[in-house]
């Protein structure tokens, strides 16, 4: 029999009920309550919690001691006797109306230690949150932005790094379909410190995208990925929720299957953005992905994602910064400050010992790597200051706000990211957001605007050449219901008016493939060898003609041709790519593979396939 190498595991929700219960303070006389202990005072200031102004009067007069300071609400003084503050505790907890007699508790600003100045070069540890901006972003936006997540397809995390730990991301393994994203090799783990680090935990560093959440996809086993995985951990970031996927990664050619990952992508509006390679010292060849999101002559302009190069601390191009007419924008990316993997070889990854932190281990690494994700956190923060925004504009935000003012060379791009700027031009930027749902032959269209503008909205939908065709050309409505036939794919668009009747902005379209699409289905055999040992194994791939269906989650069934008819061998189901994978035993096996219909994808059966094993 066939064994299935991914194993879907199951997921464990639990639901967590809190309690939340008010606190009333007593209006009538309190059973003298006091955490009040006799020994020595710890503070020359005594707290004290009151029932009334009366009685906090009463307990106060003659007895030589002065208000510093008042919190009326909450009925509680900072009060400093002049006499022994101990005795004076004591006297005062056993009067009436007095709820509680406490010193003052201390407590330390949370504080990252890597932000703290530092005798280093750069001023602090982590140099190049500052240089980007990232530390004048208002504490609104950085709080706000705990409603979107980066999806970080690396080689996987070191959940116990305090600030990886502080956001408890959601995790994944593109290599084995678990949960386990282990990070030996250690790149993932200072990717993600990077992009979104926890900046409220007092501990390590601060990650640029403040209080957004992660997702960290591990793609890589020993740092090397092939395109299945990429492509496997690009989709389920999508499909689970992220707005920004980061891919500090890349190679110098491309594959199908990185492309139609990425197009996925594109369809749901999410930003992409990738490392431009670390290659200028050996020939500066073009790196993919890199270039499939800032295409190859396009100096910048347009693109669907963001290619990223790295500077020093000067702000100039590192040397090993690729350059050309694919580089979007730069960031910092020579000898920047992060988190490291405590799995991860101490050779490769040399640990700095980090003051005032109490735990993790941190220290230098230089690639456009880790360029990439700082500006995978600033995208973040953008739609934390405005969720209307698309992608388009996020990236359109980031590039002219960079330090070129708005000119492009092949350099840096547009230059160096500068976080606040961008994220003071979301704030003030028109946008309107569109949301498609569908079911079978209809789709519910939603969308929202950002600004009080808006006195109404036309819908659109994209002809074959990108051109406008209006559905409706004004309505009050936020929501709309389409009936179409099926099998097409269909860009919907919508724009939000003023009371002229002129453009405020345009939403991203939203692609919508009504009824079943195509689908097919392949089967390709593999042999390899590993740790002495050989290996045969079919790979199913799901294919689909539908840029905004799911591949994941799809059952494909494996059948096997035994004296002239076809029998069930084993079932499993797809990874977020598509993609299934059979070891062979030994022998030789005449085999296929079956995929059923569903509501979005028509039935597709493999051509037969012989294969042998080991």
């Amino acid at each position: 029999m066939f064994e299935a190498i991914a194993r879907s595991s199951r997921r464990r929700w639990t639901l967590v009920v809190v309690s939340l219960s008010a606190c009333v303070l007593a209006t009538t006389a309190s059973a003298h309550r006091s955490d009040f202990r006799p020994g020595k005072w710890p503070s020359s200031t005594v707290i004290i919690g009151y029932s009334s102004e009366q009685a906090l009067d009463t307990a106060l007069r003659g007895r030589g001691a002065t208000v510093v300071g008042r919190a009326p609400r909450l009925r509680t003084v900072a009060v400093r006797p002049s006499g022994d503050a101990a005795s004076f505790a004591a006297d005062v907890s056993g009067q009436r109306g007095i709820d509680f007699v406490q010193p003052p508790v201390a407590r330390r600003a949370l504080v990252e230690p890597a932000l703290s100045p530092a005798a280093v070069p750069g001023g602090s540890y982590q140099w190049q949150y500052a240089m980007t901006g990232a530390d004048r972003v208002p504490a609104n936006v950085v709080r706000s932005a705990l409603a979107v997540r980066i999806g970080i397809v690396d080689s996987g995390a070191d959940l116990s790094a305090p600030d990886i730990e502080a956001k408890r991301p959601l995790t994944y393994n593109a290599i084995d379909n678990s949960r386990d994203v282990t990070d030996t090799v250690g790149h993932g783990t200072f990717v993600a410190s990077l992009a979104a680090g926890s900046s409220s935990n007092g501990e390590g560093v601060a990650g640029v995208a403040g209080e957004a959440r992660l997702i960290t996809i591990k793609s890589s086993a020993a740092g090397m990925f092939t395109d299945f995985e990429l492509a496997a951990g690009i989709a389920y970031a999508v499909d689970n929720g992220a707005k920004v996927v980061n891919l500090s990664l890349g190679g110098t050619k491309s594959s199908m299957t990185e492309v139609r990952a990425l197009e996925y992508a594109l369809a749901k509006d999410v930003l992409v953005i990738a490392a431009a390679g670390n290659e200028a010292q050996r020939g500066n060849p073009v790196e993919y992905p890199a270039a499939l999101l800032q295409p190859v002559g396009s100096n910048g302009v347009g693109g669907y994602g963001l290619a990223v190069g790295a500077t020093t601390m000067t702000g100039a191009r590192a040397a090993f910064s690729n350059y050309g007419s694919y580089i979007s924008l730069a960031a910092p990316g020579e000898d920047v400050f992060g988190a490291i993997s405590k799995d991860s070889s101490a050779k490769q990854w040399p640990r700095v010992a980090l003051p005032g932190s109490t735990k993790g281990l941190y220290g230098y690494n230089s690639g456009t790597s880790f360029a990439a994700p700082q500006v995978a956190g600033a995208a973040a923060l953008l739609w934390a200051a405005n969720s209307a925004l698309s992608a388009r504009q996020v990236a359109d935000i980031l590039k002219q706000t960079a330090s070129g003012g708005g000119q492009w060379n092949p350099e840096l791009g547009y230059g160096v990211i500068n976080v606040a700027a961008a994220v003071e031009v979301a704030r003030n930027t028109p946008a309107v957001s569109l949301r498609a749902f569908k079911y079978k032959d209809t789709v519910r269209l939603s969308w929202r605007g950002s600004t009080r503008r808006e006195r109404a909205y036309r819908l659109l939908t994209l002809g074959p050449n990108d051109e406008d065709q209006v559905l409706v050309p004004s309505t009050t409505d936020s929501s709309q219901t389409i009936e179409g036939k099926g099998g097409g794919t269909h860009a919907f668009v919508v724009e939000s008016l003023d009371g002229a009747g002129a453009v405020i902005a345009r939403s991203a379209p939203a692609l919508v493939t009504l009824g079943q699409a195509k689908s097919s289905l392949t089967l390709t055999p593999f042999k390899f060898k590993d740790r002495g040992k050989r290996y045969s194994v079919v790979v199913g791939m799901l294919n689909a003609n539908a840029p905004d269906v799911k591949l994941g989650r799809r059952m494909i069934r494996l059948e096997q041709l035994m004296r002239g008819r076809w029998r069930f061998v084993a079932y499993q189901w797809t990874d977020a790519a598509g993609r299934v994978i059979w070891v062979v035993p030994k022998g030789r096996y005449t085999i296929r593979a079956i995929f059923k219909e569903s509501s979005e994808l028509r039935a597709a059966n493999s051509r037969a396939l012989t294969v042998s094993g080991f």
